[in-house]
């Protein structure tokens, strides 16, 4: 099962394998704070896209 969440959210034990699919790094998160098991910047919408 594929679930979506925020990254702002705080992380629990019930996400499992937490994986951020965005170009940029969150502003004013850690990557500890984060929890992020896997950073996918690759396959997030371009810059131009995104705007």
């Amino acid at each position: 099962m594929i679930r979506v969440k925020r990254v702002y959210e705080p992380a629990s034990r019930e996400d499992g394998f937490r994986i951020l699919v965005d170009r940029l790094w969150p502003r004013g998160l850690g990557r500890d704070e984060a929890g992020i098991d896997l950073w996918l910047k690759e396959v997030a919408p371009s810059t131009r896209l995104r705007k």
